[in-house]
């Protein structure tokens, strides 16, 4: 099918059941025509579109049924979803409102407050609360909307959805999606996550997030497939909704795949009904771990919300890479100040890149014409769009044999004595360390030039930190460089994450070693860790005063 909206006009008067929630469920030919009610109810609220573009509703929900009705009923309407990130500020919240051009805003009762004296510019007539008997009302004469017909469906070229990146380099950008681009890629991806009529997908991501929407939600629409929907992701939930609603698919990112791990077993885990997880982030050790307890597979892969090209893992494909650029796009790995393509990367036994000129940025070769934009933001859009060229923002080394391997991201680059350091390697040695459930690497300050290395360290239920034991462990690994080891460990009891379940490094970075976690400081180059006290911050600020360098200091946080 060519769009988005068409994919969901074809279930209409599909009995088998599309949607589950809590206990309740609804067929997808209920879900349409529940889409087509809310269709009808944003026409009734702005008869015309705004000149010069479509109906914007933006989303201000957790994954409740509604969220999924308004994201049907906005398709059928030829309107815009925009997707808003729960975890922000209210002023943050007005300005994505005011920015994506939200015509019509849904949210609940949870989440109202959220808004609550924010500057957003919405009239109370279109600020919409799922939970309050006139939203009920205001419904009531839209039910038995028909569903629009083939010819009054939105075009390939119509904008289906708004995204925003998860904001942890920077203010959030709104990442274009296209009917057509959301179309196609249910489409390619029904095969790619191998669902069918009778799967049972587990949808526990946020849906304003990119991964939700187009791994699960558009691909099971788009083959009939049963979608089991939680309000939020829950480490304690996850098992017991496999086996309750027999999931045979989920999709994750970040650091979900641990959380669950960190959970007791279920006996049943080992012969459940869990067929794929598939998803971005999460580590090797993971991986297996993950897929030997729920007796499944577990698919890495590589993808962006701004579409352009995709990595994906292959048969021969080394732990720990992300595969090869799929079908036929041409992706390098370029030097971002010369724009020369980076040497291969050579690595020893243990995997250790032993050439960090080999770490650039990956670009898709002529793949500028498929990225639809970010709403509103040429200055981000050109940073992008070089010439012909889509410069995906994200760090990497291509092997001898081509395999990809992801190296952080272009703010994850450290300067460590005159060397580029990327913070992808470096967390995949930490991951490995014994009663470590997440580790995150950043750069803080050197006192003299450049940068040093920070990790921060979540520990499993059990396992306090062991100074000793960390610095032997890392003594041990052949593919940690001498430049690599961290000099600050932070220990803490969760690592930030966004809302959408991605490392949020930036208040990691901003407070440094100035935090009321605690805080070990590695001894000269040693494999020792002592704890970093009053007196060792105080020589710090000296140190950074002698060398004229006290404005890079972290701020103490509040």
């Amino acid at each position: 099918m060519e769009t988005f909206a068409q994919i969901v006009a074809s279930r209409s008067g599909d009995p088998a059941v599309g949607l589950r929630f809590e206990d309740r469920e609804w067929s997808w030919d209920e879900v349409v025509r529940e889409g087509a009610a809310r269709a009808a109810l944003l026409t009734a609220l702005v008869p015309e579109a705004p000149t010069g573009r479509q109906r914007h509703v933006g989303l201000l929900l957790e994954n409740v049924p509604d969220h999924v009705f308004w994201i049907a009923g906005a398709a059928l309407a030829g309107a815009v979803t925009v997707g808003l990130n729960s975890s922000r500020s209210g002023a943050e919240l007005a300005r994505d409102l005011q920015h994506a051009d939200v015509d019509v805003l849904v949210t609940e009762e949870r989440l109202a407050r959220l808004l609550a004296g924010a500057d957003h510019g919405l009239p109370a007539g279109r600020v919409l609360d799922v939970d309050a008997p006139a939203y009920a009302a205001a419904l009531v004469p839209h039910r038995g909307a028909p569903v629009p017909g083939p010819d009054a469906l939105p075009p390939a070229d119509a904008v289906a959805m708004l995204l925003f990146s998860s904001g942890s380099t920077g203010a959030p950008k709104a990442v274009v999606v296209g009917q057509g681009r959301l179309g196609r890629l249910a489409e390619a991806l029904v095969g790619r996550v191998r669902l069918r009529r009778e799967s049972v997908t587990y949808l526990c991501m946020p849906l304003f997030h990119g991964n939700a929407v187009m791994l699960n939600l558009a691909t099971a629409m788009r083959v009939g497939a049963t979608v089991a929907m939680v309000r939020r992701f829950s480490a304690g939930s996850f098992s017991a909704d496999v086996h309750r609603h027999g999931v045979t698919f989920v999709n994750y990112v970040g650091r979900a795949l641990s959380y669950v791990l960190s959970r007791p077993e279920d006996p049943r885990d080992r012969t459940s009904t869990l067929e794929l997880a598939f998803g971005t982030e999460a580590s090797a050790v993971d991986v297996a771990r993950f897929a030997e307890r729920f007796g499944c597979e577990v698919v890495e892969g590589y993808g962006m919300s701004e579409g352009v090209f995709r990595v994906a893992r292959t048969p021969g494909t080394p732990p720990g890479a992300l595969g090869v650029p799929a079908g036929d796009a041409d992706v390098r790995v370029l030097d971002e100040a010369t724009g020369q393509e980076c040497p291969p990367a050579v690595l020893d036994e243990a995997g250790r890149l032993l050439n960090p000129e080999a770490v650039g940025q990956m670009v898709a070769i002529g793949g500028a014409a498929a990225f639809e934009g970010y709403w509103r933001n040429p200055e981000a859009t050109a940073d992008r769009v070089r010439g012909a060229d889509f410069w995906s923002g994200d760090l990497a080394y291509r092997d001898a044999d081509g395999f990809l391997w992801f190296a952080g991201r272009t703010s994850d680059w450290l300067r460590v004595d005159g060397e580029n350091v990327g913070t992808a390697p470096v967390e995949r040695v930490l991951a490995r360390a014994p009663g470590v459930l997440a580790a995150v690497v950043h750069a803080v300050p050197d006192p003299v030039t450049g940068d040093q290395v920070m990790c921060a360290l979540e520990m499993t239920p059990g396992n306090p930190f062991d100074a000793e034991a960390f610095g032997a462990f890392l003594t041990a690994q052949p593919d940690l460089g001498a430049k690599e080891w961290p000099r600050f460990v932070r220990v803490t009891a969760a690592v930030p994450l966004t809302a959408s379940g991605k490392v949020d490094k930036a208040p990691l970075r901003a407070a440094g070693w100035l935090t009321d976690d605690p805080v070990w400081v590695r001894v000269g180059r040693t494999a020792s860790y002592e704890p970093l006290g009053g007196a060792g911050r105080q020589a710090l600020a000296e140190d950074f005063a002698a060398h004229g360098r006290s404005a890079l200091l972290p701020a103490p946080q509040r």
